[in-house]
């Protein structure tokens, strides 16, 4: 899913058997380093992961939505994961 500022996409690499992350186009480092000034690109943002996550729980039943910060973010870009099912086991 995208538009003029959101872009969804599968994660490269997975840790569900859904995984589905959503990015604001325009570089944000964090949720909580987000100004007043990016509160219409943060509504745009969540809108686009209330349709995935709409779009998941109709298929599957269920999804969970994952933010991560500082440590225990990898990519120092906000983006929010819509996930379904048990963690994958990595070999």
């Amino acid at each position: 899913m995208e538009t003029d500022n959101v872009l969804a996409f599968y994660h490269t690499r997975p840790y569900y058997p859904v995984h589905i992350v959503t990015i604001p186009k325009r570089h944000i480092s964090s949720l909580i380093t987000l100004e007043e000034r990016d509160n219409p690109l943060l509504i745009e943002l969540i809108d686009v992961v209330k349709k995935i996550a709409i779009q998941v729980v109709s298929e599957h039943g269920a999804c969970k939505m994952i933010t991560n910060l500082w440590e225990y973010q990898d990519s120092k870009h906000l983006h929010f994961h819509v996930v379904f099912g048990q963690p994958l086991t990595k070999s």
